[in-house]
């Protein structure tokens, strides 16, 4: 098995390719720089980004690059099939929760606790943004700003498995957004642990064997701070703009395609165990396992059939 482990888009980026041919190490070695560019142009942590740059002038009418309207694409589709609940227009709202610097960064100091003053209740509504195709252009609502967190990693692992899967059987797994292309020879599937958030030093969890497809796992038990003695996460329900008030700790999703996957584990936080199972269920392509505050364990149908 050939791999490589490093970090990039505040995660730890793993990739692992089965496959004895000639250019396999070659493209692995690319693959940290293929994440750094990404991250120059799609995260909201670098003033310099092309995604930066477009924040800075909402209400204008903005050309992108390609990479950046791909991952334009990407959240449209997550805001439509999700109803609104996944969407890019929450960095006001996670700046104004504490979350201001790049986690793995703001761990060693305070960064996270009281850069902004606590927001009330009120909701606006949600603002809009416009895309036009012919001119690969970007108009958000002034004031209105993007954050494209989750959808862009998912985005940067699809786009490696795609890469690293034209040399042989590949597995990218980008902090927790996992993708995994064709299955390798030894083994006949990958194996994928699911982390206990109350113990995750315990190697003894539930392992799901995929052949092909993606899982995401969302929580709220990692990215998390308090303000004024207030618990406070990175989900934000766009229905307050306040971080989600729900019973799911974390969730595990098991879908055909990564952006399905990571977008059927942040609905099932937002939701709650009650609304998700439900939606869950009538999803026929997803699986799911979700770990609820309570510590209780509950699961689709389907979900059974991937644990070993």
């Amino acid at each position: 098995m050939n791999e490589i482990t490093f970090r990039a888009m505040g995660s730890e980026i793993y990739c692992a390719v089965d496959s004895k041919h000639r250019r396999v190490k070659e493209r692995l070695e690319r693959v940290p720089a293929m994440f750094e560019a990404w991250e120059k142009t799609l995260s909201r942590f670098r003033a310099d980004s092309e995604l930066s740059q477009l924040n800075s002038r909402s209400g204008e009418s903005v050309r992108v690059s390609d990479t950046l309207w791909r991952v334009l694409q990407w959240a449209q589709r997550a805001q439509e099939w999700s109803d609104g609940l996944v969407t890019p227009l929450v960095l006001n709202a996670l700046e104004a929760a504490g979350y201001t610097h790049s986690f793995h960064a703001a761990q060693n100091n305070s960064a996270l606790t009281n850069a902004y003053p606590p927001q009330g209740n009120a909701v606006n509504p949600l603002p809009r943004w416009e895309m036009n195709s012919t001119t690969h252009s970007i108009r958000v609502e002034p004031g209105a700003r993007l954050d494209l967190g989750g959808v862009a990693k998912g985005w940067a692992a699809e786009q490696t498995a795609q890469y690293l899967g034209e040399v042989g059987a590949t597995m990218v797994d980008a902090g927790g957004d996992m993708v995994m292309h064709a299955s390798p020879r030894w083994e006949g599937a990958w194996y994928v642990g699911i982390e206990n958030p109350f113990a995750p030093d315990d190697d003894a969890g539930p392992v799901l064997q995929i052949t092909r497809g993606a899982v995401a796992t969302s929580g709220r038990d990692y990215r998390k701070w308090t303000r004024d003695g207030v618990p406070a996460h990175h989900l934000i329900d766009p229905r307050t703009n306040l971080p989600a008030v729900t019973d799911v700790l974390t969730a595990t999703v098991i879908a055909p395609t990564i952006l399905q996957a990571e977008v059927a584990a942040k609905v099932t936080l937002l939701l709650g165990s009650g609304q998700a199972l439900a939606w869950l269920q009538s999803q026929r392509e997803l699986a799911a396992r979700l770990i609820l505050e309570n510590r209780e364990i509950v699961m689709t149908q389907e979900m059974e059939k991937f644990l070993v």
